[in-house]
């Protein structure tokens, strides 16, 4: 049994009752034997133990030598896997799938990424099922996690880590830039002569309005900032609705006679290529993008998740190898005002413990990928490192990897941006409707892909941490965009890249109702890797 078969020892532990220590897992799926490694430990783990230990495998192994793997019994090698028998018949059936409707969009929107798919109606029943599984044994390949911060913080505050971060935030997206065109630093630009052509990068430091109506954009490189004019009456002048402060932007135009400003002729994005093919992975494999999930919460929809947990052990949901969850898992404690009111789990430890157990209920051999969201117990700054050890350890079932947020996954070769999204609220709020909007939240991160940085105005409703480097600039372009936060179900394609917003599985709170939240919730957008098409099944 291969290391990566971990998730396996983890479900065969969860059918006896046990959590394991990580590092027991690992004893066990690292022996030669793996099927009687586990047997052992369990029947030297003392009756009231809860939890498999590092101490009971050990004492395990050395009470009993390694025997010859042709003794292993056929019974025996069941206990490690998953169970091959059919799911029990009371299994949730599959979801009904739901997709907006979306028109199509001027950048490259298909709307619902496939509305044939997306349009099949199944039912669901609302008893829950078994835990029978007819998945059987699977062995996905592990994901690899390009950009896990976590572990890595080393901001401190300080006024100095801040300028650093913001002239990496340059640095990265000015070398996207610099291939469209010939940039000139600002204090060489102040020493040209008037009427000569100049082409710019800098990140937005200001953006007013001038009395006649027209745009004054001041762009800041590292040398010095440059004012650069935008007409009214400019196709272009449209643009500037879209400029968020902080952005990395090109622009080209043309010295006013005194050499102090430049007229704007055209504003260039890093943006993703218009030639950008996505890839693609070599097998028919599916993974669910779920986020929001809010245990703890008096409106948390725990029928629904049973719901879609049966499903994932019918075998409609045989090809569902990956579960990739952006973000609140746990409804948290005082992140907005009078939240104890709406609380079924007022402490904090107490919510992840309940979310394990809801975890349990995935199959085994579903390979799990999580970051944290703003409600999660980590820092609020982004980037968010992944959760503490003492987390991690209550959500260990199915030994899942827990990364940083935002964090890029390659999953069978398909790059998958995951991003919980509070920037989003900041794009929405600064953006004229039609651009972004609750209702279409893929739209709004159109604007983050077209930005490539997931947060790009600071001191803003997005707080960020100075690190090192600048984490949230998107250098690579993603496959798949999946995101959070805003508890609407949105997905649409930009330049080639599928953009998911993934719902919640919680019901309207008393608070969304205030600020006119209306969620969508139980959806599971289920997405084919192998054609990056998308179905959306509904489990509320």
């Amino acid at each position: 049994m291969p290391l990566e078969s971990s998730s396996r020892v983890v479900q065969a532990l969860t059918r006896r009752g046990f959590n394991a220590e990580r590092e027991a897992v690992t004893l066990i799926a690292e022996s030669e034997t793996p099927e009687l490694a586990l047997e052992a430990a369990v029947e030297r783990a003392p009756d009231d133990a809860l939890v498999l230990t590092v101490a009971h495998v050990r004492e395990a192994l050395a009470a009993d030598p390694v025997p010859d793997p042709e003794q292993v019994s056929e019974d025996s090698a069941d206990s490690a896997g998953p169970s091959a028998a059919p799911a029990d018949t009371d299994a949730g059936a599959a979801g009904e799938s739901h997709a907006p409707t979306h028109d199509a969009d001027p950048s490259g929107s298909t709307g619902a990424a496939t509305p044939d798919r997306a349009g099949e109606r199944v039912d669901v029943p609302h008893e829950t099922g078994g835990s029978g599984s007819a998945v059987g044994s699977r062995s996905p390949p592990t994901p690899v996690v390009a950009n896990d911060m976590t572990g890595q913080s080393t901001g401190t505050g300080a006024y100095d880590e801040f300028v650093g971060v913001f002239r990496d935030r340059y640095d990265r997206l000015a070398s996207q830039l610099r291939g469209r065109v010939n940039h000139r630093p600002a204090d060489s630009v102040e020493s040209m002569g008037g009427g000569a052509d100049v082409e710019i990068i800098g990140l937005v430091n200001d953006i007013r309005s001038t009395a006649s109506g027209h745009w004054l954009i001041e762009l800041e490189d590292t040398t010095g900032t440059f004012p650069c004019l935008v007409m009214k009456d400019r196709d272009i002048a449209d643009l500037v609705n879209e400029l968020l402060m902080d952005e990395c932007i090109a622009v080209s135009g043309t010295l006013a006679d005194d050499a102090g400003i430049v007229f704007v002729d055209a504003i260039h994005f890093p943006d993703v290529p218009r030639t950008h093919r996505p890839n693609t992975a070599d097998r028919h494999v599916q993974a669910a993008l779920i986020s929001d999930v809010h245990v703890g919460s008096q409106e948390f929809l725990g029928d629904a998740w049973s719901r879609f947990a049966d499903w994932l052990h019918t075998e409609e949901a045989e090809h569902v190898e990956y579960l990739l969850i952006a973000g609140d898992m746990v409804e948290g404690v005082g992140v907005y005002p009078n939240q104890d009111e709406e609380l079924t789990i007022i402490d904090i430890y107490e919510q992840y413990e309940t979310f394990a157990e809801h975890l349990k209920e995935v199959p085994g051999d579903v390979e799990i990928v999580m970051i944290p969201g703003n409600h999660d117990a980590v820092r609020l700054a982004e980037p968010q490192p992944g959760f503490d050890e003492e987390l991690r350890g209550i959500m260990s079932a199915h030994d899942p990897q827990i990364v940083s947020n935002p964090a890029m996954v390659d999953v069978e070769g398909v790059n998958i941006l995951m991003y919980h999204g509070v920037s989003l609220d900041e794009v929405i709020a600064e953006l004229p409707a039609e651009k972004a909007s609750y209702d279409e939240p893929h739209k709004a991160m159109y604007h983050l892909l077209k930005k490539r940085h997931v947060a790009p105005q600071f001191g803003g409703r997005t707080r960020v941490a100075p690190e090192e480097r600048d984490y949230l600039v998107i250098d690579e372009v993603p496959d798949v965009f999946h995101t959070g936060h805003v508890h609407k179900l949105g997905w649409g394609k930009y330049h080639n890249v599928l953009a998911v917003n993934s719902g919640c599985w919680q019901a309207q709170t008393d608070f969304q109702k205030s600020v006119n939240i209306d969620p969508d919730a139980g959806y599971a957008p289920i997405l084919d890797l192998d054609t990056l098409e998308m179905t959306v099944r509904k489990f509320a």
